[in-house]
């Protein structure tokens, strides 16, 4: 009983570690990526042939069984009751929703304006489908956990992953046909093939339907499991978050290095930046136009902010193999996506306790 408590232990102190390290594992699985990127090309081909879902066929790859357990975890962690009690705010959460899509579309767009006199067009083009893939994308479940730790409003945060889930087989295709009107005739062929590539099937296989069993699973275990295996889907979702991080990467950013593409790197670096921190300030700035409490707009912020990039990297990893370059945007969103998501919990904990501080000096 003893060697099982330690055991247990052991296990919890591993997750709170990765939980709060992340951003510096990350890191780290880039570099690895680029040192020694072998083992995260033979990740992503990996198979366990093909399967058969209401009538689609698709291929059970190691990649694709990442994504699901993503997922999986992902509606594990939604509450329910939490999703109906947003029914009173529902046109809040449709506004979350909708600048979720809207806001990247008008940036992109911009972008690709912005750089038509850059020496490498193609780059442009790498750069605009690998973020229009980010965009496309349903809203991460990490986002619940920054709201829930800067105690944001949690129904509100996880209404926004919910939704965007559910509806991803119908905005994802939607928001692929748009990008393409931005791109050259190459690259909008290639969007449009991820528009039907990434169609009711593959979302509804690999990402709704995983979502969906999460719930489900969640609905018939005890509440006192739910507390005691939050740690344990936290490692989990590390875990993975980081193979699929470290997989492609090994694709993308030794082919970048090798060919000293640094300029591309930095202005990559620098637009997808200025996409996450855009939409981070998108959210609160309908937080300001709705006249929200506190907890509502930290949730907004977080929401808009942080897409699902793991389901990207997939999609990206299958459909676009033959452009390598076009994951680099995503990889460096994921990054920047939990800095700036760490900078807001910082900014927002020093708010806080600077509020406490006044209100204990006001009584005395």
């Amino acid at each position: 009983m003893l060697q099982k408590d330690t055991d247990k232990l052991f296990l919890l102190s591993i997750s709170h570690f990765f939980h709060r390290h992340l951003l510096w594992f990350l890191i780290a699985a880039y570099v690895i990526a680029v040192i020694l990127p072998v083992p995260g090309l033979w990740i992503r081909d990996v198979s366990f042939g093909e399967i058969n879902i209401f009538q689609h066929r698709t291929s059970a790859s190691l990649l694709m069984i990442m994504l699901a357990i993503l997922m999986f975890n992902a509606g594990l962690g939604l509450r329910c009751s939490h999703v109906k009690d947003l029914m009173q705010k529902k046109y809040l959460l449709l506004a979350g929703l909708a600048a979720n899509l809207i806001i990247p579309i008008i940036y992109i767009y911009g972008m690709t304006i912005a750089m038509r006199r850059w020496y490498e067009p193609f780059e442009v083009q790498y750069i605009l489908v690998g973020l229009a893939l980010v965009a496309a994308m349903p809203i991460a479940g990490s986002s619940t956990t920054w709201a829930q730790n800067s105690n944001g409003n949690l129904a509100l945060s996880l209404g926004l992953v919910f939704f965007s889930i559910i509806l991803s087989p119908i905005v994802t295709p939607v928001a692929f046909d748009i990008f393409s009107e931005m791109a050259s005739e190459e690259y909008e062929k290639v969007l449009r093939g991820l528009a039907a590539y990434g169609s009711g099937g593959f979302l509804g296989i690999w990402v709704v339907l995983p979502s969906l069993l999460g719930i489900a699973t969640r609905l018939m275990i005890s509440k006192d499991w739910q507390t005691r295996g939050v740690p344990y889907l936290k490692l989990i979702n590390a875990a993975v978050l980081l193979l699929l991080n470290y997989s492609n990467a090994s694709v993308s950013l030794p082919q970048a290095m090798a060919e000293h593409d640094f300029d591309f790197l930095a202005i990559t670096l620098v637009i997808t930046a200025g996409l996450c921190l855009t939409l981070f300030a998108a959210g609160h700035g309908l937080g300001r136009l709705f006249k929200l409490n506190r907890a509502e707009d930290i949730s907004l912020m977080f929401g808009l902010g942080m897409n699902n990039n793991g389901t990207g990297l997939v999609l990206a990893s299958l459909a676009l193999s033959s452009y390598p370059n076009i994951m680099v945007p995503i990889i460096f969103y994921n990054l920047v996506q939990h800095i700036v998501a760490g900078a807001v919990h910082e900014a927002m904990s020093r708010k806080e306790n600077n509020l406490g501080t006044w209100k204990i000096g006001q009584r005395d």
